[in-house]
């Protein structure tokens, strides 16, 4: 008999708001609780540039202290920021959290803020998708620069680090360049989990090459299934093990709205996932107040009655969660030298 896979489940705390404002902290943690309550994979955090206020890497970093399990991921601009700053920011965020960090990598296409930053015109969305991807490679290489054991702190000798266990990654891209070493210690994930929205053809390929999380949206299990198999056969191509991308399928929920309410959730969740067509569910409610607290408290008990989603957290990190396993530093295998 062919056991039945678990799903990987996520929510949307802040779906289309632009950067959150400062005094909004207090619902966030409160809605990170809820999806902790419910064990949810991890927890996204949408941004842009388009609004005053704090960043998302801000507003998580403010809730981290505030829950233990559930996996936080904020949206991360690659198009206005400088990928060392942004790689620092994403590691010291997978430390704050004690391993439960992740990064959605996004773009900018749009020429208003483009203007606001005053940095360059923006380029087509393909060249974005192609530096995002850049992005995310030379970040893996900086939170490898430094070892696992790098690290001495010998008061005695005033030593803190072994300089042997650091290492310049050099990388050239299209658009930067680094040199590196990072200047955070390598994170307790080794590499914190990339997130890819790969809805947008233009970004499905940069999904293929780099993420471990992709989203994707689907009108049937057969469209769902059919992205899969092509986001898995493009991780292969690339030289990955296509066993260790998950697959999301994005769900905008609007409980008011949606015939049949938590319970017409669950039968749809438990159909599509439960036959395979994808690895699990990123819930993005209408109202999160609202939404994320029905599909917590009754559309996933009626997961787990099926046997389709955990009761509890069994590891500590989100790659714990989403069964990924902790990578190797790069610069371990090869040997090289600062």
């Amino acid at each position: 008999m062919t056991s039945i896979r678990p799903l990987h489940l996520a929510a949307e705390l802040a779906p289309g708001s632009g950067r959150a404002d400062p005094g909004t902290a207090g619902r966030t943690v409160a809605l990170a609780r809820l999806g902790e309550a419910a064990a949810l994979d991890f927890l996204t955090h949408e941004d842009s540039f388009a609004g005053p206020g704090l960043d998302a890497l801000a507003v998580l970093a403010r809730v981290a202290p505030e829950t233990r399990s559930v996996g936080l991921v904020p949206t991360v601009t690659t198009t206005h920021t400088e990928p060392f700053h942004v790689q620092a920011a994403v590691a010291t965020l997978d430390w704050v959290s004690r391993g439960r960090a992740g990064w959605r990598v996004e773009v900018s296409p749009g020429g208003d803020e483009a203007r606001l930053v005053g940095r360059r015109p923006a380029p087509p969305t393909a060249e974005l998708w192609q530096e995002a991807g850049e992005v995310v490679e030379v970040s893996r290489k900086l939170w490898d620069s430094w070892e696992d054991d790098a690290e001495i702190r010998d008061v005695a000798t005033g030593r803190f680090i072994d300089r042997r266990k650091l290492h310049h990654v050099n990388f050239q891209g299209a658009t930067f360049s680094v040199k590196g070493p990072s200047i955070v210690p390598r994170p307790p994930q080794g590499n914190p989990v990339t997130v890819v929205d790969a809805t947008r053809p233009a970004a499905r390929d940069t999904a293929a090459h780099h993420a471990d999380v992709a989203l994707i949206r689907a009108s049937s299990a057969e469209e769902a299934a059919a992205l899969r198999a092509e986001l898995r056969q493009g991780a292969r191509a690339h030289g990955r093990d296509p066993g260790q991308l998950r697959v999301l399928l994005s769900l905008v929920v609007d409980f008011d709205a949606y015939e049949g309410g938590p319970g017409a959730l669950a039968e749809l969740i438990a159909g599509w996932g439960g036959g395979g067509a994808v690895d699990g569910f990123h819930l993005v409610p209408a109202v999160p107040e609202r939404d994320l607290e029905r599909f917590a408290g009754e559309t996933v008990p009626r997961l787990r009655e099926r046997g389709l989603f955990r009761a509890g957290y069994a590891g500590a990190t989100l790659r714990d969660h989403l069964g990924l396993v902790r990578p190797v530093g790069q610069y371990v295998r090869v040997g090289a030298d600062v």
